[in-house]
């Protein structure tokens, strides 16, 4: 009787304005797709950002919303798509996943949704160019991502790119990354794979899209 497989260590990295309670729980429909190749690990960003509190008695999955960096001096607020003065907040998330990578290690992938897909790639990045903190994964799954913008960054770019495999999800009816930046950001990779989907801002996981995340793992569990 062959041995079972080990699964593979992901570490997810939620969107901005979501706790890690419900990114894990916007992310049951994958987990189940990848149940026996995959255990996925989670973490929401450093910085709380303020909001109404829940009403007394009920629980929302977002009752904590985070978020990795500002693009605003003073406000918690974030844009993806406009050229930021600083990245405040950054470096706070930079140590956080770094830490992680430490606790969680040796990890295989990572995987990022939205604001996290940026930082995922930006620690790629980071991990190429040397630094310690972050060691190359074996693998990156990028969903509605962007190249991240802002001064100073060691920012991924097509004319250094980055060498590990790497999966980039993304929906054609996205209202909040466009399908272009997404197509941007795959560009800065090494032979990317590029999943397209009818839908919008979320993490798929039907049929069509579980086939293609199954495909893309199994080359790295053999």
């Amino acid at each position: 009787m062959s041995e079972p497989r080990p699964l593979l260590r992901i570490l997810c990295l939620a969107g901005f304005r979501q706790s890690e309670r419900g990114f894990r729980e916007k992310t049951g429909s994958l987990r189940k797709a990848l149940r026996g190749r995959a255990e996925l690990l989670y973490l929401s960003g450093p910085h709380p950002i303020p909001g109404p509190a829940p009403p007394a008695g009920s629980y929302s999955p977002e009752e904590d919303p985070r978020g990795w960096w500002f693009s605003d001096p003073e406000a918690a607020v974030f844009s993806a798509l406009e050229e930021p003065a600083e990245c405040r907040g950054l470096e706070e998330a930079l140590g956080v996943v770094g830490q992680a990578m430490t606790k969680y290690g040796p990890l295989d992938g990572l995987l990022g949704f939205s604001q996290g897909a940026a930082l995922a790639a930006l620690v790629c990045a980071l991990g190429q160019a040397g630094d310690p903190r972050f060691p190359l994964p074996r693998f990156v799954i990028l969903v509605s991502g962007f190249r991240p913008r802002g001064p100073k960054l060691a920012v991924p770019s097509p004319q250094v790119p980055l060498l590990l495999p790497s999966l980039h999800v993304l929906g054609e009816n996205d209202r909040v990354i466009p399908t272009q930046e997404s197509l941007e950001l795959a560009g800065c990779f090494s032979g990317a794979v590029t999943l397209s989907h009818p839908g919008g801002h979320f993490i798929p996981a039907a049929s069509p899209q579980r086939q293609v995340y199954l495909k893309f793992l199994d080359q790295f569990t053999k």
